[in-house]
């Protein structure tokens, strides 16, 4: 799909819940938008035709859900950060919740799994979590290197590979466990979100350096910087164009590169301030954005 050249029009869809804190957003069955409401403690679901919202409350407020990811039997799998837990909540809205073997683990990114179980990142004990579709916890990683923060997590020719952001670095991990890990050239990069482009490599945001890097199949790293200064790279989403499409929190805009590394443009974002965090498109080429500090959805529409 070739998209025209001429500016898109940025639209913002005000969540319910004041003060919700919009972070990881997903697609769902019938296309509909999946997120976590981060300061609201809830499950979030936007039907973008019609533009209706649903929410879902969790049963502690102050959980922190955060990362969120279609499973393979069409329930919706989240974290939560500040209750050390995994929950799973299935399109009516039934929830369940399943603990993390170590207390304080930081449970952040999760996915579906090549095995077809759940993966999840856990920051602050340098391990991921993997969670069976009923629920049993498992923590793996004892290779990988102290310190290193795993966040987000894309699947990658039958692995999981994940960013490090304290470490600087793009891991890879087999699911036996196994850890590969490949440093970012820049110093304090802070990697965090990643996209998996058609082309097999996959791209990430890196948010110290005010870059986004492309790894390879191969391993090899580049790097391909931001024009705008300081602009806070925290999302990023491969679109229908081929083009890697990502928010800017700071800089409080929408950036465009192409998968040669060449910035195609920058959008502003019509609220100031609104703490632009997480980028998707959509099966059918519709982008959406979460909008942290404003309590939105925001929408790039292509003219």
């Amino acid at each position: 799909m070739n998209m025209p050249s001429s500016k898109p029009v940025i639209r913002e869809h005000r969540i319910p819940t004041p003060d919700s804190g919009p972070y990881i957003v997903v697609e769902g069955p019938g296309g509909n938008l999946w997120f976590c409401e981060s300061r609201a403690g809830k499950i979030g679901c936007l039907h973008p035709d019609s533009g209706a919202f649903r929410e879902f409350s969790l049963p502690d407020r102050d959980c922190v859900p955060i990362g969120i990811a279609l499973g393979a039997a069409g329930n919706l799998w989240f974290t939560e950060k500040a209750a050390n837990r995994v929950g799973r909540i299935s399109l009516d809205g039934t929830i369940a919740e399943f603990a993390m073997p170590t207390a304080k683990a930081s449970p952040d990114g999760i996915a579906l799994g090549p095995d077809g179980n759940i993966w999840c990142s856990e920051g602050n004990i340098d391990r991921l979590a993997r969670i069976t579709p009923d629920g049993a916890v498992s923590e793996l990683g004892a290779g990988m290197t102290p310190g290193s923060g795993p966040l987000s997590i894309v699947v990658r020719d039958g692995a999981i590979w994940f960013s490090q952001a304290s470490g600087g670095r793009i891991a890879c991990m087999a699911v036996d466990g196994a850890v590969t890990e490949f440093p970012i050239p820049s110093q304090d990069s802070q990697p965090r979100a990643m996209a998996l482009h058609p082309d097999g490599s996959i791209w990430f945001v890196e948010t110290g350096a005010n870059a986004l890097g492309r790894i390879a199949r191969d391993g090899s790293i580049a790097e391909f910087s931001i024009p705008t200064p300081d602009a806070s790279a925290r999302g990023v989403t491969v679109g229908p164009d081929g083009a890697l499409w990502f928010t800017e929190n700071l800089a409080n805009k929408i950036g465009r590169m192409n998968a040669s590394g060449r910035m195609v443009g920058e959008y502003k974002i019509p609220t100031p301030a609104s703490g632009a965090r997480c980028i998707v498109a959509l099966s059918n080429g519709r982008v959406f954005f979460t909008q942290y500090d404003i309590g939105a959805i925001g929408e790039i529409i292509f003219s």
